[in-house]
């Protein structure tokens, strides 16, 4: 090395340089602060320099092999570098760079490296490292010792105070904020974060000493913190809103701070604004807090009025009944308030619970005298938002205020025919695939998924070299070597292909799972998924070469299909080319072409004609009948009773049908398509993922896709499961016919325990309505076995059903109730939550206008109690009795 400044080639590894680099080829992160020492500036300079270029190396995976551990070299690069980078701009981008790892057990060693900076040198950086999110969270006790260097606070961000909580929740939590000078300003930001640190919003479990809310409150008890900081932070974050993951800290604090009175009193607005628009616990508690203060007289007339506008326009029963109570406890007080609360009042007349429009009005009329001629008049408008059940009280209360309108016909409104979408062309260029390539959640994405695949395979066959050169700054993944040895599995399929285009791909491997099937006992979002992943194995196998020019798979609209012109087309320039189809990419074409479809006759004639085999199987597979479509059935409750099958998720048996073609003729991994699997029931013990990627799997038979996700959805409508009913929409946007199989998936989505599982099942409901393709009657006679079942509950399929009839489409909603309402009126035993059902159909019959008879309606109506089922089933033979009967839509089918 001698001068320091020559080549380091000369000095060979006796020296300094070489000796440093020697540690960070072998992973040695521990012995790198003490070769660091001795060096000077130049050395360093030097030893940077060559650090870079290892670095290139580990980043393009030519150290992913033993001996070498990648992570090891990786962590003694990160700690090199430390010590070696001049400015504290550039530490800060070696410290934070994506392609460079710092192993738990090294961490430490960074700062060692850094040595004995200048403070300001420290602190600059520290800065820059907070400013950075997952660098701060991953490397807070480097910046926390340089904190402690420099002797300058770090600006608090949120990447620095989430490593901050996650060091210093323990049982000693208490003492270690006592003990930290800049706690004030960071529990200050931690307060204000819009999402803040997981180990902030546990709950108090049974370690009490690491909960944060009550740590907060003996800080603050001990003048550490200042209270009323502290509550207006809280109270501030309450007031922003959120999910009530990110609400329960600032929550739990306020409680345990127990604000008195006169606290309370000056945040009244902030109370007001909370009850309003916070989630559902937390509005209950601002609305207690307002209960409490409007008890003394102490909330103004026109922030009750405001209040009660606000949460009157909830939908939570219990927070408007009890706003409803408030404020008629304050008119009975102040007869005098009715003026400027009763019109606040009048924003239940909307509420779809026909109970609380009751209250409301009753609570009208009884301080109704006490407001002048113009408010009445208001409130009599008002009143038009007041559903049939209430009109005739409203006109004998409101008399000749009430305005009379002549009632509009009934007209169903059902979402437009949804019009299929063409699938955008491949990128054009190799920066704008990788652009596309480097967008998170691709593979929830399928569009996005399939044309970014078929533009990696365009663009490797053109130019290999130009893709992987691409691919590498792209993605300076540390973990290129596992994903390539990896199942391509939706989530990191196309990491695998890329690793095809970087060569990294073992080629036994590969061969291994060429010819691997399924197992018996496969279940059947498995299989579903595993062609997904035949497909990605055999793209990451051919990426590159003459055999894949591009892919024959790839949609032409968006729902997954194939025109069979476009096929042919393809199949053409395959046959030009003197290529033959990849066996997995022909199989999936072959099930996105639907074979219904009017140009399918002229596409079997020309794919004939091309004179191939490939194009003899298009169109031998275009000119087949429709197979036998499958059959789903459930064992009986007391069938084989040692299986303990007290759900219908474990009684369901489906059965795929067999098609001899598909068994004999497609790759192992469709071959269950064909009835190789055994119809019996098919329970998932595992994690569930990738359901965006199934609908497009099968788009040109909905009926046997709808079989393949019933299982899943049936468990997640048993057994509260969430996120099954993502590929609903697509299903109902499907080419074939809709069967049994469709109608349960539906049925089974309309009683899911999460509210977008069940919105999902609407659109598609409403969606089958719009293409005339619903038979109302079944899915209403499905739907009142699977409630006598217990596997749909009554609240979870008002709920789906309120909203389908909010959209206007009463007449479809009812027509499916009244198919599904004899069966369960007629039930030995009343089934709880029955009378929301009832509400809902009745609420459907008053603004459709239908009439009719409902087996079991009379005597259920008869009976006595004020019960919502006995009041709503009133209403609703009321409504039938009034209504005229009429035709329902023409796009919906109430039978076969």
């Amino acid at each position: 090395m001698g001068n320091g400044t020559g080549e380091v080639e000369g000095a060979g590894y006796d020296s300094g340089v070489g000796r440093l680099l020697a540690a960070v080829r072998a992973g040695e992160a521990g012995d790198v602060p003490a070769l660091l020492e001795p060096l000077d500036a130049a050395e360093r300079k030097l030893a940077l320099t060559r650090l870079k270029a290892l670095r290139t190396e580990v980043r393009a995976g030519k150290w992913a092999t033993p001996p070498y551990v990648p992570s090891r070299i990786r962590s003694a690069l990160y700690v090199a570098g430390a010590g070696c980078v001049p400015t504290p701009s550039a530490a800060a981008s070696w410290l934070g760079a994506r392609d460079l790892q710092l192993r738990e057990e090294d961490k430490p060693l960074a700062l060692a490296a850094i040595g004995d900076r200048d403070p300001g040198w420290a602190a600059d950086l520290a800065g820059r490292l907070a400013g950075r999110r997952t660098v701060a969270e991953n490397s807070y006790p480097l910046l926390h010792g340089l904190v402690v260097r420099s002797g300058y606070a770090v600006p608090p961000t949120d990447g620095y105070v989430t490593g901050w909580t996650w060091h210093l929740t323990d049982d000693r939590l208490v003492e270690r904020l006592r003990e930290d000078p800049q706690t004030p300003a960071l529990v200050a930001h931690a307060l204000a974060m819009a999402e803040p640190p997981e180990r902030l919003t546990r709950p108090i479990g049974r370690r009490p000493a690491r909960h944060w809310p009550s740590a907060l409150r003996t800080l603050v008890e001990e003048g550490v913190l200042d209270r009323a900081q502290v509550l207006d932070l809280c109270v501030s974050r309450l007031l922003r809103g959120g999910p009530v993951r990110n609400l329960r800290l600032p929550l739990e604090t306020v409680q345990l701070l127990a604000p008195d009175a006169e606290e309370l009193r000056q945040r009244i607005p902030d109370w007001v604004g909370i009850a309003a628009d916070a989630p559902s616990i937390v509005a209950g508690y601002a609305q207690d807090v307002l209960v409490e203060l409007a008890s003394v007289g102490a909330v103004p007339v026109g922030a009750l009025a405001e209040m009660t506008s606000g949460v009157l326009f909830r939908t939570e029963k219990k927070l408007v009944r009890a706003q409803l109570a408030l404020v008629g406890k304050v008119l009975a007080r102040e007869p005098g308030a009715a003026g400027e609360l009763l019109p606040a009042v009048t924003e239940a007349f909307g509420n779809e619970d026909t109970d609380v429009q009751e209250r409301a009005l009753k609570l009208v009329a009884r301080h109704l005298p006490g407001v002048d001629a113009e408010v009445r008049r208001g409130l009599a408008e008002a009143a038009g938002l007041l559903g049939p059940t209430h009109r005739r009280a409203a006109e004998e209360l409101f008399g000749a205020d009430l305005e009379e309108e002549a009632p509009l016909p009934y007209e169903e409104i059902l979402p437009p025919v949804p019009e299929a979408q063409l699938v955008a062309p491949p990128a054009t260029t190799v920066e704008e695939l990788v652009s596309e390539l480097v967008v998170e959640r691709l593979s929830e994405e399928p569009v996005a998924f399939e044309r970014a695949l078929d533009g990696l395979v365009r663009h490797a066959h053109r130019d290999r070299a130009a893709v992987a050169e691409a691919v590498r700054e792209a993605f300076p993944s540390p973990r290129w070597e596992q994903r390539a040895h990896c199942s391509t599995h939706t989530a990191h399929g196309i990491h695998g292909v890329l690793a095809g285009v970087l060569g990294l791909l073992d080629p036994t491997l590969v061969d291994a799972r060429r010819t691997r099937g399924h197992g018996a006992d496969i279940c059947l979002h498995q299989a579903l998924s595993g062609i997904l992943d035949a497909r990605l194995r055999e793209a990451a196998d051919l990426v590159g070469t003459d055999a894949l020019p591009f892919l024959l798979a790839t949609p032409t609209w968006h729902t997954g299909a194939i025109d069979p012109l476009v096929l042919v087309g393809r199949l053409r320039e395959y046959r030009d080319a003197g290529v033959e189809p990849a066996p997995v990419d022909f199989a999936q074409a072959l099930l996105r072409v639907p074979r219904a479809d009017p140009s399918a006759g002229r596409a079997a004639k020309e794919a004939a004609a091309l004179g191939t085999a490939a194009g003899r199987r298009l169109a031998a597979w275009l000119g087949e009948e429709a197979a036998v479509g499958p059959t789903v059935r459930f064992l009986p409750r007391d069938e084989d009773k040692s299986l303990r099958r007290y759900h219908l998720f474990d009684r369901l048996v489906v059965d795929l049908g067999e098609r001899p073609v598909v068994r004999a003729e497609f790759p192992p991994a469709f071959q269950w398509l064909g009835g190789a699997l055994e119809a019996a029931p098919r329970r998932c013990h595992h994690w569930v993922e990738g359901r965006a990627q199934w609908a497009p799997v099968l788009p040109a038979d909905r009926e046997l896709l709808a079989a393949c996700l019933l299982p899943a959805l049936a468990h997640s409508a048993e057994a509260d499961a969430r996120g099954a009913t993502e590929p609903l929409t697509a299903l109902a946007e499907a080419d074939g016919p809709v069967g049994r199989a469709v109608l349960l998936a539906l049925a089974y989505g309309l009683g899911c325990v999460d509210t977008d599982d069940r919105l999902r099942a609407v659109d598609a409901v409403l969606v089958l309505a719009s293409r005339g393709e619903l038979d109302a009657r079944q899915l209403g006679t499905e739907l009142a076995w699977l409630v006598a079942e217990g596997s749909v509950k009554p609240n979870r399929l008002a709920d789906a059903a309120r909203t389908a009839a909010a959209t206007g489409a009463y007449g479809t909603v009812w027509a499916i109730l009244a198919a599904m309402l004899p069966d369960l009126l007629g039930a030995a035993k009343p089934i709880r939550g029955l009378g929301e059902v009832l509400a809902v159909a009745a609420d459907c019959v008053e603004r459709s206008g239908a009439g009719g008879e409902v087996a079991g309606l009379d005597a259920l109506a008869s009976g006595r109690g004020s019960s919502q089922l006995v009041v709503q089933a009133k209403r609703l033979l009321n409504a039938l009795h009034q209504g005229a009967d009429q035709p329902l839509t023409e796009t919906v089918r109430i039978g076969r």
